[in-house]
């Protein structure tokens, strides 16, 4: 399936946005808020790289329709969570930030559970996928 510009916009451009969104806000100083709360930062890693995940398995799914959910939830799982590893070592860089083995861990949760939860809710989307493709993912979740 050819990648139309249309498609592009659809898909692929909320992930590259949301992408820049992470790299801009982690080139700052950690927010004020999220340090007298404990965990706060790990929720927020969690739930951030949850929607990553999401938009990355969402626009995985746009090229290949056909694939099966478990190739598109592992693809969405390793890129959010690359992605994940390559803001961490930005921030190393990043005065007053660090890279975080934690922050990572956080990252790659919330892209299982992001993927996790778009694979579970796929076959329920209306018109989203072929019976072939239902029928051949497997019922891990």
């Amino acid at each position: 399936m050819t990648l139309t510009f249309k498609r592009f916009l659809g898909y692929w451009l909320p992930v590259i946005l949301y992408c820049l969104l992470i790299f801009v806000q982690s080139s700052f100083p950690s927010p004020v808020a999220s340090r007298g709360v404990p965990m706060a930062d790990k929720l927020l890693h969690l739930l951030g790289y949850a929607l990553l995940a999401a938009l990355f398995f969402r626009a995985h799914a746009s090229i290949r329709p056909e694939a099966p959910l478990r190739r598109t939830w592992v693809s969405s799982v390793l890129f959010t969570s690359l992605y994940g590893a390559m803001d961490e070592f930005h921030q190393a860089f990043v005065p007053s930030r660090s890279a975080d083995a934690a922050d990572l861990l956080a990252d790659t949760a919330g892209a299982v559970i992001g993927a996790g939860l778009c694979c579970w809710l796929a076959p329920r989307w209306p018109g989203s996928l072929k019976k072939s493709r239902i029928d051949k993912s497997p019922k891990f979740l």
